[in-house]
């Protein structure tokens, strides 16, 4: 019997009609192994996931397979998105055991859930053996496999454990983190380390920031150059806007097609940071594009942004977006087919597979003559509505609380640079900025009203219906950075108080000693061990993204109680900053707003997105100034209370570290309170 036909998960679903007899993960399952007296196979994985499908397929479909999995095992498939606390457990596990790890995560547990063998993705001939050789020491030599997990216990315990040394995020430990990124950074390609290459976001955010506080030209350069390459290449889809999630080469060229709502959000961040820095024209086109993949793509009207797009289509990786010189051809016609196939770079021999390149930026086109800027346009808008009518990847339309907390803030501080800009004259920026904004509040309505419930934060939603695991620390930390920053987008007192209720309940069912946090509640479902990472992998750790949001929220609201807590949790990775500054950017970036500040700012003006005075706050603020405008007094907003207008005029209060410079009322006053 196969009990997934009823799950929210899309993953999950994709394994309803297999002749495994899969259970969701839940206690029912372990007790059925227990009275069984038989292991538990549980299978991690998450939808857009290549080699979860390839698996799927050879194995999980398999009749001879279905046979050995449901007489010697319990099955367990597990959506990692949904479950991060689980995926995380037996992650741990996996890297101890394995020295890697990765997805489709295969693990066997006892009974109770402790991990004794772990491994990733097992064609079938292996997976079969595997199955046998399992079961057979699980009859015959359980004693010895008891032993090997409570070894893996104990192991990951270790891994997982609060309460190490503390040290202040000092300015010479984010230079040093600096200093590590240089030596790292690939000044032939962009980004760090060689294949597979993954877009860091998060240390673009850092190094933008340090660069701001310090004027390093060098974080600068390598933030500027590492958007650029990733831009230009075959990981950032160009024609429709979103990236994809690592570049299987070392140069960008080629990716692994899933697109996923967290690195699209980042991304979307540091390109419109290095926009409001620089003026950079390919950061403002690829803000804009990025923020338009959002809206078109993954935002579900009524709901949130969907979690992501398969790599996948029709169980052919890569299938929608791969072109030959003959398909430029026939859509654009001779002239523009070879223009597109010179400017896409695409060739007969191709960059991909069976002749077929992915498109890429092989010519500088942002500055071109307008011509030739013109052409370029068109040709890629016909190519997209070809590409459109290819067959699509199939998304994952679940709803995570976090990642949708990631593009809101994304796409907060991308309408606020659009509006205190202006758009140059450029409709599409426009277009897609109130497009965007529309999903961006469409969003934080969803997590507000349908993920909130009795106060605390679950995890994803389907079809307008919230699931039943709970909040993790991200969640709760990226969804308050989420309703701060809707805070100070809009002006409305009710998003921080939503704020301060997410955290309030993060602090009380979160906290660890010594200052750090669980990424699970304390009355969470307790598994092996209580899960708490400091660091930054693919989204911001849940640490991280809470110290965020406390900073945010206390210089928003002048609360010293939040202030502390960010800055003791701060203290727990600081240790870690220096010598690990690819894995604690997110920690990093917070790092420099807490050292700069941060910068509370507020313009008491009748005209917030159209008034200098804002416009000037917004270019010229500090890493991680909050910036509040609008009328004195409203209710709920903090920063305009008991802050008038001097003498009629528009005016603006700088404050850091809640101690204020004298109100102003003219941009160069202003700036050079700034600067």
């Amino acid at each position: 019997m196969n009990r997934l036909a009823e799950a929210t998960s899309p993953y999950l679903l994709q394994h309803a009609d297999n002749p495994v007899d899969w259970w969701p993960w839940c206690d029912e399952a372990f007790a059925e192994a227990k009275r069984r007296d038989v292991p538990v196979l549980v299978s991690v994985g998450y939808s857009a996931c290549h080699w979860c499908h390839v698996m799927a397929h050879e194995s999980f479909a398999d009749e001879t397979v279905g046979r050995l999995v449901n007489e010697g095992f319990v099955a367990v498939k597990v959506d990692r998105e949904e479950r991060p606390d689980v995926d995380a457990v037996y992650m741990t596990a996996t890297q101890a055991m394995t020295g890697q790890g990765g997805w489709p995560m295969t693990v066997f547990t006892t009974p109770d859930g402790t991990p004794f063998f772990c491994g990733t993705y097992f064609p079938r001939p292996n997976f079969l053996r595997l199955l046998e050789s399992v079961g057979t020491a699980w009859r015959e030599q359980r004693d010895a496999v008891l032993r090997q997990g409570a070894a893996v216990v104990e192991a990951i315990g270790g891994a997982q454990a609060v309460g190490g040394p503390t040290t202040p995020l000092t300015a010479d430990l984010l230079d040093t983190a600096a200093a590590q990124l240089a030596e790292e950074y690939d000044a032939t390609n962009g980004g760090f380390g060689g294949a597979p290459k993954f877009p860091p976001h998060m240390n673009l955010l850092f190094l933008l920031r340090h660069h701001r506080r310090t004027g390093s030209r060098q974080s600068l350069e390598i933030a500027r150059h590492t958007c650029e390459a990733m831009a230009r290449g075959g990981l950032h889809d160009q024609l429709a806007g979103g990236f994809a999630r690592y570049s299987v080469d070392g140069h960008w060229t080629v990716p692994h097609f899933e697109k996923m709502l967290y690195d699209n959000a980042l991304l979307l961040r540091a390109y419109t940071q290095l926009w409001r820095l620089t003026d950079d024209p390919l950061a403002a086109r690829v803000a804009r594009d990025v923020a338009r993949f959002l809206a078109d793509e993954l935002h579900r009207p009524g709901e949130g942004f969907a979690s992501a797009l398969d790599a996948d289509t029709d169980g052919v990786e890569g299938l929608t977006y791969v072109w030959t010189p003959a398909q430029l051809v026939e859509v654009l016609g001779e002239d523009d087919g070879r223009f597109a196939a010179d400017l896409f770079g695409v060739t007969p021999s191709g960059t991909y597979e069976n002749g077929t390149s992915v498109l890429r930026l092989a010519r500088d086109v942002d500055d071109a003559d307008p011509a030739v800027h013109a052409r370029w346009q068109d040709v890629a808008r016909r190519l997209l509505a070809a590409r459109d009518t290819r067959p699509q990847p199939a998304r994952d339309d679940k709803v995570v609380a976090a990642w949708n907390g990631l593009a809101i803030t994304a796409i907060a501080e991308f309408v606020r640079l659009v509006e205190t800009r202006g758009t140059g004259g450029d409709n599409l920026l426009e277009g897609v900025s109130i497009v965007a904004d529309g999903a961006m509040r469409d969003a934080a309505e969803h997590l507000a009203g349908v993920h909130l419930v009795d106060g605390r934060l679950r995890r994803v939603s389907r079809d307008g219906v919230v699931g039943q695991p709970a909040g993790v620390l991200e969640d709760y930390g990226c969804v308050a950075e989420a309703f701060c920053a809707m805070h100070q987008l809009t002006g409305e007192g009710r998003w921080l108080a939503l704020a301060g209720q997410v955290l309030d309940t993060a602090l009380d069912r979160f906290a660890a000693p010594g200052g750090g946090f669980y990424d699970t509640a304390d009355d969470a479902e307790q598994l092996v061990t209580r899960p708490a990472d400091p660091t930054d992998n693919a989204t911001p750790s849940g640490r991280s993204a809470i110290i965020a949001a406390l900073v945010d929220y206390a210089a928003l609201t002048g609360s010293t109680r939040h202030r502390e807590a960010a800055e003791a949790a701060l203290a727990t990775v600081a240790p870690l900053v220096g010598r690990h500054a690819r894995f604690t950017g997110y920690a990093a970036a917070v790092g420099e707003a807490l050292l700069s500040g941060p910068y509370e700012i507020a313009v008491v003006t009748d005209d917030p997105a159209g008034d200098p005075l804002v416009a000037a706050a917004y270019r010229h603020a500090p890493p991680g100034a909050v910036l509040v405008a609008g009328r004195p007094d409203q209710p709920g907003v903090p920063l305009l209370a008991d802050r008038p207008m001097v003498d009629g005029h528009p005016t603006a209060y700088v404050c850091r570290g809640f101690v204020c410079q004298r109100p102003v009322t003219t941009v160069d006053d202003l700036v050079r309170q700034l600067t």
